[in-house]
């Protein structure tokens, strides 16, 4: 599962091993998570239901779950705040799916590694083939299509544009996640849950 996501670090990795079938159970899945230390821990976990559209109560539910299923396995020596959210609309691109499901969307890809001297690549999403990353980059004036293999990617995201806040809020129309007379109530559905450990 977690050569799926990227997760550069050895403890997001297996905290990803841990997570994500408790995630899953519930129906929702893993888009991201990070192991964060600084004055205090915390543990974000980014997920989402399949078709898109978690709400506060979604993140709420997995909050509980995964502080149950970590207080047994107990994989973190310190203590740590949990907080749990929606991937947003300009959201990570975490898993080979997501390049796919995301296509003709534009997104920064960054690579661990120098390629063709460069680690950053901007453009549109062209799909995916095998274990490659397909984008549409501006070279010299024309448009290339590149493949990068998911193994090198160390981040990427889409960019807000307005076609993709036009297709987020189709899909959440769609999921019956907007109701269209609460505008106003968009941005805390995109809020998140926090609990400390």
């Amino acid at each position: 599962m977690t050569n799926d996501l990227i997760a550069k670090a050895a403890i997001d990795r297996r905290l990803a091993e841990i997570i994500s079938p408790v995630i899953e159970d519930l129906g929702y899945e893993l888009v991201r998570i990070r192991l964060m230390s600084g004055k205090t821990t915390t543990l974000q976990i980014m997920a989402d239901k399949p078709d898109g559209g978690i709400e506060v109560d979604g993140c709420a539910e997995i909050s509980n779950a995964i502080s149950a299923t970590l207080d047994v396995e107990d994989p973190i020596l310190d203590a740590y705040a949990l907080e749990v959210s929606s991937p947003g609309i300009d959201r990570p691109l975490t898993r080979l799916k997501d390049f796919d499901m995301f296509e003709g969307y534009e997104a920064k890809i960054e690579t661990t590694e120098l390629i063709d001297g460069r680690r950053r690549f901007k453009g549109e999403l062209a799909g995916i083939e095998e274990n490659e990353v397909l984008i549409n980059i501006q070279e010299h004036g024309e448009t290339v299509t590149i493949g990068l293999d998911f193994d090198w990617l160390s981040d990427a995201k889409l960019v807000l544009t307005d076609d993709l806040i036009s297709e987020m809020l189709r899909q959440r129309k769609a999921t019956g996640a907007l109701n269209e007379d609460a505008f106003d109530e968009i941005e805390t559905e995109e809020g998140s849950e926090e609990e400390t450990k």
